[in-house]
């Protein structure tokens, strides 16, 4: 019978790459790491890790049994929590992947709170547009916008976003605003993933459609950098509400064609599917749909 506690071990240890950190995250010394590993090795008659004096690598036949062995882990950690946490508060780490465009203070805030409300739990934040992989990367919880593509991993709506069309009173100043959509393609825009520095607007005005192609000065590939060049009066830009409201609320941004908007997307918090939801997970999800983001629209 192999000794799931240096299951546990070597599935830590392909998680943080080093038997140091692996150590270090146990709270055992490198060597009980070490001599582990090296015992579930010889059980298994197969060896999992390849060592050298500059680097820890997963063997193929290490990364086949990472893969069947992790998850198992995390569901029989979740059982002995779903036991146990009616005794006490919800305690532990929660990794976090958020997208760029909240990586701002209404969100910082949210998780301030959060922290405050529950002390016993420590909050991991990834800030990335990229779809990272939840169960490969151990995170615990992502809020990703726009429709949904991976069946292995649950989801719970948040609400739903949209785009404005917008610029400065200084880009406008002398220039002829826009009365309908096909006028954007005479202004320069500043856009998000153009190609050639050219791209198409979807706007929607009820059950009306129109494709604009619009062309400017500046592309780029996330909104912090495409508004902070639309802020600057470069051009107008179509923007998450998420950067428009406070301005467009201080007179620093003019909305143009308001009537006319991006196709709602909607917001969602997805998870790996697990038999027991940990308790952490179970109160973060509870003040997420709570909480009143500038983000996106209640569900």
């Amino acid at each position: 019978m192999l000794d799931l506690n240096d299951i546990a071990v070597f599935v830590r240890v392909a998680q943080l790459g080093s038997f140091s950190r692996a150590a270090q995250a146990l709270g055992m010394p490198v060597s009980t790491v070490s001599r582990r590993v090296t015992a579930l090795e010889e059980e298994l008659g197969a060896t999992l890790l390849q060592r050298s004096t500059r680097k820890l690598s997963l063997t193929a036949q290490g990364r086949a049994y990472y893969e069947q062995c992790s998850e198992p882990l995390h569901e029989l950690q979740d059982a002995e929590r779903a036991v146990t946490q009616t005794q006490k508060a919800p305690e532990g780490l929660l990794r976090v992947s958020v997208p760029v465009i909240l990586g701002q203070a209404p969100f910082f805030e949210f998780v301030s709170d959060f922290m405050r409300a529950y002390p016993r739990i420590r909050v991991d934040l990834y800030i990335t547009n990229a779809f990272i992989d939840l169960i490969g990367e151990n995170l615990d919880v992502a809020i990703r916008y726009g429709d949904l593509h991976d069946s292995a991993l649950v989801a719970r709506r948040l609400g739903t976003s949209e785009r404005y069309i917008v610029a400065t009173p200084g880009y406008l100043e002398g220039r002829p605003k826009p009365r309908i959509p096909a006028d954007l393609a005479s202004h320069e825009c500043v856009m998000i993933n153009g190609r050639n520095n050219e791209a198409e607007w979807v706007l929607v005005k009820g059950k009306q459609s129109e494709r604009v192609h619009i062309s400017g000065p500046l592309s780029s590939r996330d909104f912090n950098s495409v508004s902070s060049f639309v802020y600057r009066g470069h051009g107008i830009g179509f923007l998450p509400s998420a950067y428009c409201d406070e301005k467009l609320a201080a007179g620093e941004l003019v909305r143009l064609l308001p009537e006319w908007t991006s196709p709602e997307f909607p917001v969602h918090a997805v998870y790996p599917t697990r038999r027991f939801t940990p308790q952490r997970l179970q109160v973060f999800l509870e003040a997420l749909v709570a909480w009143q983001s500038p983000s996106w629209r209640r569900a």
